[in-house]
């Protein structure tokens, strides 16, 4: 649907917790406004916003989708979200780029973990919400629990606007609050008017008393009406409740049952009617010199539309996804990469739905589009003019929570995996990839182990490379704890020029985290300058490889003291030798000892779990540094060895239900136990022996 007009757009995220319908609704939406021939079924693999192999085998979401429909002369845009936590950065994005939120609960189950992620971030960026329970019809589904649940956890700004008709496999409609009409649900999901049930009417005017109040509350004006009049009409109401949510003072409740699209041309109508449009959307960006300034939703205006995702089809190509905040984009006009401070062509615009689209010669300001074949525009990327360069704040990008060493199942296949991991990198920033510069190892990371495995998953899919997943190498450390000295000589005569170089030094240890140091304490010409250099040389070479278990050598000084040279037989590479022999003498006087990195772990989870993730913690050697609440979470903060927090995702998923979420962080390195360190340099030596019998 074409507009020109922000007033007649609406952008909305659907988000919420895993399982509870939010890719349901949208097939819903789609099909009651016509712009799906049947209603889609996730089981049927048919869904308009599920369309990566991936997702429709899994049945899960696993990245943002977008689809748009027509309604009462309204385009809407809808933005579905990812309900699991590994795929938070996703929904992110999709509460960043939309100007409301349609948070989905599911009515069995109430407020759930991510719900509440979700509803942080919203009030974070100040996002105007409104909720509805979905899978109103299953066993079980409660409307009061559900709703006393969204209370508990945002107070009476949570308040119906819907009473449900029927429960469970019974309910077959609602009552509109607003209006105080009742309506019932055919098979096909449309709705037909009716009589208020007799035994509703209590009910419905305790609920309509507290919705009034609440909405009179939220404004001035309106609260002098109520206490004129007693009550505010059906349009005062309807407009009062609209202003409420754009400042976020209420949050309304619908219901539905998408599965059998009851409840769907209701959900369109609050989109419509009580959501804001991008005009009404308060949003700033930054000039070039940072200054912030607002940016209201005028076509008219300065360009800037904001990449949110990119999508790499093996068979179409690359496609950008934007959503335009200000000015018009045209077809093909050239615009201005704020970050990369290049100009890119926006050629073939188009209106997405999935991943499909369909051209049009404009996206104005509210509109979301597609633009194909971008070749330096990422997620987040600022797109302007370069006469009036504008830039929009993005959202902060986790660091990986696991990481994995990959391998190729085929020799030959190693540049093939870092060009398709490339790709899947600019479809999803949350990915990270490269080889850890001490173990040599290549590693794939990501948010979690199911994330990891849909990487490989997809590799195998799009790019026919196969690789082994294995839990990556810790990056062990060596240092000493004492000062030693060595020496170290090489001679050797084999009947033409010689080898010859001796050269005595001190090691000393250092603080934590400085590294090495290296002081040329020689006075006078026992070892010529020239040559000076190649000791330090064979020392940082031996130092690379360890002197317990193959690992680094840290936070240590080394005094180069004394020496003697020939005058025929010396040379760099004779020195380079001594140099390395008398790091491995001074070693062993040295009291050598193994370092581990230490993580700073923060775990977020609920009051219940406390006692398990405590003693889980304990049995992983990590050491409590205070506890704190948030948000009616506990939130727990350890320090934990990378050792043993590799598998802790899916350990605390499943000691908690998934209900807890953690982030961790490097924070230092520390000393080995000792127990612990002798197994770790047993399996170092026994790898090495193997090594060289192979």
């Amino acid at each position: 649907m074409q507009v020109d007009s922000p007033e007649k757009l609406r952008v909305v995220a659907l988000a919420g917790h895993n399982d509870t319908g939010k890719t349901t609704v949208a097939s819903a939406l789609l099909f009651t406004a016509g712009s799906a021939p049947r209603l889609a079924r996730i089981e049927d693999k048919n869904t308009v916003t599920d369309f990566d192999p991936e997702e429709q085998e899994r049945g899960i979401s696993i990245g943002l989708g977008t689809c748009s429909l027509g309604w009462k002369g309204t385009a809407v845009h809808l933005l579905d979200c990812p309900g699991y936590g590994i795929f938070f950065t996703e929904t992110k994005t999709g509460l960043r780029i939309a100007d409301a939120a349609l948070v989905c609960i599911n009515a069995v189950a109430g407020v759930e973990v991510n719900t509440e992620k979700v509803c942080e971030y919203a009030a974070e960026i100040a996002l105007p919400m409104a909720f509805v329970l979905t899978k109103m019809d299953r066993e079980r589904a409660d409307f009061e629990r559900a709703v006393g649940s969204l209370q508990s956890a945002f107070g009476r700004q949570a308040l119906p606007i819907h009473l449900p008709i029927g429960a469970e496999k019974e309910f077959r409609g609602y009552v509109d609050l607003l209006t105080g009409a009742a309506w019932e649900y055919e098979a096909s999901g449309k709705a037909r008017s009716r009589a208020l049930p007799p035994e509703l009417a209590e009910s419905v005017e305790t609920w309509k008393t507290q919705l009034v109040e609440a909405v009179a509350e939220s404004d001035e004006a309106l609260m002098e009406r109520f206490f004129e009049e007693g009550s505010l009409t059906a349009d005062e109401l309807a407009a009062g409740l609209r202003g409420a949510v754009r400042e976020r003072k209420l949050f309304p409740i619908a219901i539905a049952a998408p599965a059998s699209n009851a409840g769907s041309s209701a959900l369109l109508d609050l989109i419509v009617d009580l959501m804001p449009s991008p005009a009404d959307a308060r949003r700033s960006v930054r000039r070039v010199d940072g200054a912030e300034i607002p940016l209201p939703a005028d076509p008219a205006g300065p360009l800037l539309a904001v990449a949110f995702k990119t999508l790499n089809d093996p068979f179409t190509g690359r496609l950008t996804l934007v959503r335009v905040f200000s000015g018009t984009l045209t077809n093909d006009a050239l615009v201005w990469n704020q970050r990369a401070e290049e100009a890119e062509k926006a050629h073939g615009l188009l209106h997405v739905q999935g991943k499909q689209g369909t051209a049009t010669p404009r996206l104005v300001a509210g509109e979301i589009g597609g633009i194909p074949k971008l070749k330096l525009t990422r997620s987040g990327d600022s797109l302007t003019t370069k006469e009036r360069p504008l830039r929009s704040d993005w959202i902060e990008i986790p660091e990986p929570a696991m990481s994995f060493a990959i391998e190729p199942k085929t020799k030959g296949d190693e540049e093939k995996i870092g060009d398709a991991l490339g790709r899947l990198i600019e479809e999803d920033p949350s990915l990270r990839a490269g080889r850890d510069p001490q173990t040599g190892e290549f590693l794939l990371s990501g948010t979690g182990q199911l994330h990891v495995e849909i990487t490989v998953s997809r590799l195998k899919r799009r790019s026919n490379v196969e690789v082994i997943l294995h839990p990556p190498k810790v990056p062990y450390r060596e240092t000493i704890l004492r000062a030693a000295d060595g020496h170290g000589r090489h001679k050797k005569q084999s009947g033409g020029r010689g080898q010859f170089a001796d050269c005595r030094i001190r090691v000393e240890p250092l603080t934590r985290g400085e590294e090495f140091e290296f002081v040329d304490e020689i006075f006078g010409g026992a070892i010529p300058h020239n040559y000076r250099p190649a000791v330090e040389k064979g020392i940082q070479e031996a130092r690379a490889k360890g002197y317990l278990a193959g690992c680094p050598m840290v936070d240590f000084r080394v005094r180069l003291l004394d020496g003697q040279y020939h005058e025929v037989d010396s040379s760099e590479l004779a020195f380079k030798i001594a140099g390395s022999l008398a790091f491995k003498d001074a070693m062993e006087k040295a009291s050598p000892t193994l370092l581990e990195p230490i993580m700073k772990v923060e775990i977020q989870t609920g009051e219940e779990f406390m006692g398990d993730i405590m003693s889980d913690l304990s049995h992983r050697r990590g050491r409590p540094q205070g506890m704190d609440s948030r948000n009616g979470a506990q939130i727990i903060h350890a320090m934990v060895p990378l050792a043993e927090m590799l598998n802790y995702a899916p350990a605390l998923r499943s000691m908690t239900q998934g209900r807890s979420s953690f982030h961790m962080e490097y924070s230092h390195y520390e000393e080995v136990p000792r127990l612990v360190a002798d197994k770790i340099i047993a399996a170092s030596r026994k790898h090495r022996e193997e090594e060289q019998e192979s």
